[in-house]
């Protein structure tokens, strides 16, 4: 290759350019001049090579509202199928939900994105998945800034008294802490609608001003 030679672009489809556009633009320093984008996915196991995903849920977070109207919610077929996992996520082998292909669930869980920060609990397990699931269709990593809630909910047991710290934190955790029902717990969308209202209750708590106040470790 000659030394000035352009780099040939990466035949990749025409939505990832456009999720990637999004990019050119700076997130709003204010915390409340930006949208959260807050996500659970429900898969057949923890294995990143072996297992898939079933589902993902995703909720959007504006000015400290749940904009419940704007929710996201995609089943994705799949060849793979766990029985014990079943019990947990109840989505079964046989189910009537309409599936989607893994790769059109990619798309349009992109296109909802777009470069907004994403929120979840143990929220890299879920960015893995889906980079594993972008990774077998040909696509690149996800780009956007993340923010994990039990990470999150630690930094306020730092100005409490009253709560003692432990090693890890569940959803259940922060439900129970928070008085958050978990009517809809194992689904995707009602495991995201009660991370969203924890991050609430830890927003209230930290009292961040910048959205760099939350990103930073």
């Amino acid at each position: 290759m000659w030394p000035f030679a352009k780099k040939k672009p990466l035949e990749l489809p025409d939505f990832w350019w456009e999720y990637e556009e999004h990019f050119k633009e700076k997130l709003p320093e204010d915390i409340h001049a930006n949208t959260f984008v807050v996500l659970d996915s429900e898969t057949t196991g923890f294995s990143l090579t072996k297992d898939r995903m079933l589902c993902i849920g995703a909720l959007k977070l504006s000015d400290n509202n749940i904009v419940v109207k704007d929710s996201f919610e995609v089943y994705i077929q799949q060849e793979h199928y766990d029985s014990d996992s079943a019990e947990i996520h109840g989505i079964l082998k046989k189910s009537k939900k309409d599936c989607l292909t893994e790769l059109e669930a990619l798309k349009q869980f992109l296109v909802y994105a777009q470069n907004h920060i994403l929120v979840g609990h143990h929220i890299m397990f879920d960015i893995n998945m889906i980079n594993a699931a972008l990774k077998r269709n040909g696509l690149p990593k996800l780009k956007n800034k993340t923010l994990d809630t039990e990470s999150l909910y630690v930094r306020t047991l730092l100005i409490s008294t009253v709560v003692q710290k432990k090693e890890r934190y569940s959803l259940d955790d922060l439900a129970k802490r928070f008085s958050i029902s978990c009517k809809d717990r194992h689904t995707a969308l009602g495991d995201a609608f009660i991370t969203a209202i924890a991050f609430l209750r830890i927003i209230e708590k930290l009292k961040p001003k910048k959205i760099k106040d939350l990103l930073k470790k």
